[in-house]
């Protein structure tokens, strides 16, 4: 699918959605959380799913309130919503293509071998690499200064760690005294 099909899309169902006064945000939760399994599978007609990771990925804490809310996405016509009842084989969902303002298909470059000319949406799964903490670079400069600056004094800083051996690790230890 492509990138502007995937926005269309998911705007004409927010569109449909904000018309529907019978929807409460954990079906949106949830169709948002099917959206995305969609989008994993790469937009194929049909997928399975697995209660846990939809739960987990809509953030809904309760088996009845799941049941509940995808079995009324599908009696609404947002999916099609096929269940197993084999906890080993997850159940099938299909996803309908909502269509645009003009009425026009939204995947006309889909093939049966579920390719197209387009660029697949497929969401990265790296971490957030953070940007360095430039506080603590300069923690440690204002560190290195403060010691050449109060070297230069002939002061010296008051210290609440006695310099004394208190582990004992530069002399032999008894191991017969407890610890």
């Amino acid at each position: 699918m492509q990138e502007i099909n995937y926005i269309k899309h998911l705007n004409a169902v927010f569109e449909q959605f904000s018309k529907d006064s019978r929807l409460n945000p954990t079906h949106i939760s949830l169709y948002v959380a099917l959206f995305q399994l969609w989008n994993y599978n790469f937009f194929r007609e049909e997928f399975y799913i697995s209660r846990e990771d939809v739960m987990e990925f809509s953030k809904i804490g309760s088996k009845s309130t799941y049941h509940r809310c995808i079995k009324e996405l599908g009696h609404w016509s947002y999916l099609l919503y096929m269940p197993s009842h084999n906890p080993f084989k997850g159940s099938r969902i299909k996803m309908f293509d909502f269509g645009t303002s003009t009425g026009q298909a939204l995947y006309l470059g889909r093939t049966k071998t579920e390719t197209s000319d387009g660029q697949a949406v497929v969401p990265i799964l790296k971490h957030i690499q953070t940007i360095e903490n430039n506080k603590n670079n300069n923690k440690q400069q204002n560190f290195k200064i403060l010691n050449i600056s109060n070297s230069e004094n002939g002061s010296k800083q008051e210290t609440t760690v006695p310099i004394g051996d208190n582990l004992k690790t530069t002399s032999d230890k008894n191991y017969n005294e407890p610890l």
